[in-house]
């Protein structure tokens, strides 16, 4: 299977298994759990998320697992990329709330998969390249 068709089939299974599904602490529908499922949807192995059911287990998931930030886990294991080269299907990290990253998918040129605030169920997002803090190659 070529590349961009690989890319392609793993981001319509993320989208498929959290299109539609609010976030939630408890039922591991966290920007980190998405990230993780399209990075396995991707080939890609990452460490187990731990269980947590709030920001301040999600931090202390983070420090059991080594990490500061989400930003900080995933440079330890993915290829950190300038965000004008992502790709269909590549994460990046735009600032988000509680002292954590968000962690999205990426959908489309400037358009990016994931939860926000103002929003319960999953969004696609059109953002300008300079609001991404970060963004890794999967």
């Amino acid at each position: 299977m070529k590349e961009l068709e690989k890319r392609r089939v793993a981001t319509e299974k993320t989208m498929a298994r959290f299109r539609n599904r609010e976030f939630d602490w408890r039922y591991q529908r966290t920007c980190a759990h998405l990230a993780f499922y399209q990075a396995r949807q991707m080939g890609r192995r990452l460490p187990k998320v731990p269980r947590f059911r709030s920001a301040v287990g999600a931090k202390k998931a983070l420090k059991t697992l080594g990490h500061d930030s989400l930003i900080g886990l995933l440079d330890a294991h993915l290829e950190r990329i300038p965000p004008a080269m992502m790709r269909l299907g590549d994460l990046c990290a735009v600032p988000g709330t509680e002292g954590l990253d968000a962690v999205f998918v990426n959908v489309a040129a400037q358009k990016i998969a994931g939860w926000r605030e103002d929003a319960p169920a999953l969004v696609v997002l059109h953002v300008s390249l300079d609001e991404i803090e970060a963004a890794w190659r999967l």
